[in-house]
């Protein structure tokens, strides 16, 4: 393992040598908090963030994105033909991303990233993605990291994590790609690896003892999927649910989509968008029928898949990084943290 010391001072220059062969992506102020935009000209990343109100998934799984296009001129000989959308997918980087969106990536990738099947735009743009991930000494208070396998120096998914020293960082590299990026950065400072080793242990103790925020997934495995599911608590957790569907699009693990057709005058274009769980329309069938038309079944859905189904289906721990965001943005105040509580400690009435 290699260890980089970076002086801050050399920071600006470092990262624009990076320009001439990355794309940058890095947290930048805005009116409503801290959003990972592209760092166009000179922008640097603002590094010392408290978090991002959205996490940096959008930079890999766009928000809004073209897939496919084909003409409707019948004069064309291809018209009709639907044909994969050019994708920029050159080298690209995200500064500063914190370590619990990058394990975020990995459980995406699950669902796009499959033995029976891989999801091109999303495969694509991922392997374009270097990861320079930020270990977090200040956990907010809404962070739970700890509880769901991830926490402030989690090096998953990551290509290289750095620590911030005050007037310097750290940076571990831990990936080819983070090799890559740094010698195009040309940080070169090496530092000793079992001091910088015992200094990042130091660190991540010290960060996880700050977090005071905890779940226990510990019982979840025991209980059937029909025990929860049938399970008399779910009206009260919906009760203040508004189906906003915040929680969703804020949420760094969430990854379903909606594709529609657009056509202007003679051309057509098939476009992925974000959808959420929470809207009705969701799961409404062309004839009307609509399985989960409550709210209430809606919320229990998304629950379930955080905490049950996706836990029993992959065996790698519940569908959530222990974020917060969720938390901090719901205007009615419902807790996955309170719910995961809730089902862990669920005992079904004889």
């Amino acid at each position: 393992m290699k260890f980089i010391t970076i002086d801050k001072k050399d920071w600006a220059n470092g990262i624009g040598k990076s320009r001439k062969t990355y794309k940058l992506f890095g947290p930048v102020k805005d009116k409503n908090g801290f959003l990972i935009k592209s760092l166009e000209k000179d922008i640097m990343p603002e590094m010392d963030y408290p978090d991002s109100v959205m996490s940096a998934k959008s930079i890999i799984f766009p928000q809004t994105e073209k897939m496919l296009c084909t003409t409707l001129d019948e004069s064309q000989e291809e018209h009709h033909i639907m044909k994969r959308v050019e994708m920029d997918n050159s080298p690209r980087a995200i500064l500063g991303i914190r370590p619990y969106d990058a394990k975020a990536i990995q459980i995406v990738n699950l669902n796009f990233d499959t033995d029976d099947f891989r999801d091109p735009y999303w495969c694509d743009a991922l392997n374009a993605t270097t990861l320079i991930g930020l270990g977090i000494n200040k956990p907010g208070p809404f962070d739970f990291s700890t509880s769901t396998g991830t926490g402030p120096f989690c090096e998953e998914g990551l290509d290289i994590l750095m620590a911030d020293l005050d007037d310097k960082y750290l940076a571990k590299i831990l990936t080819d790609k983070g090799k890559a990026f740094m010698d195009v950065c040309e940080f070169e400072i090496k530092a000793d690896e079992k001091e910088s080793q015992a200094l990042f242990d130091i660190l991540r103790k010290e960060a996880e003892k700050n977090i005071k925020s905890h779940i226990d997934t510990d019982k979840l495995s025991e209980k059937t999927i029909l025990e929860l599911h049938d399970a008399p608590f779910w009206d009260d957790v919906a009760f203040s649910c508004i189906n906003c569907g915040t929680c969703t699009f804020v949420c760094p693990t969430c990854w379903c989509f909606d594709i529609q057709d657009e056509t202007k005058q003679k051309s057509s274009i098939r476009f992925r968008n974000w959808d959420t769980c929470m809207s009705s329309l969701f799961t409404r069938h062309a004839t009307g029928h609509n399985p989960r038309a409550t709210k209430t079944q809606r919320v229990r859905q998304r629950f379930m898949h955080k905490l049950k189904y996706f836990f029993d289906k992959y065996d790698q721990g519940i569908m959530c990084v222990g974020c917060g965001r969720c938390v901090k943005s719901c205007p009615v105040n419902i807790d996955i943290r309170e719910v995961c509580n809730i089902m862990n400690t669920y005992k079904k009435q004889d």
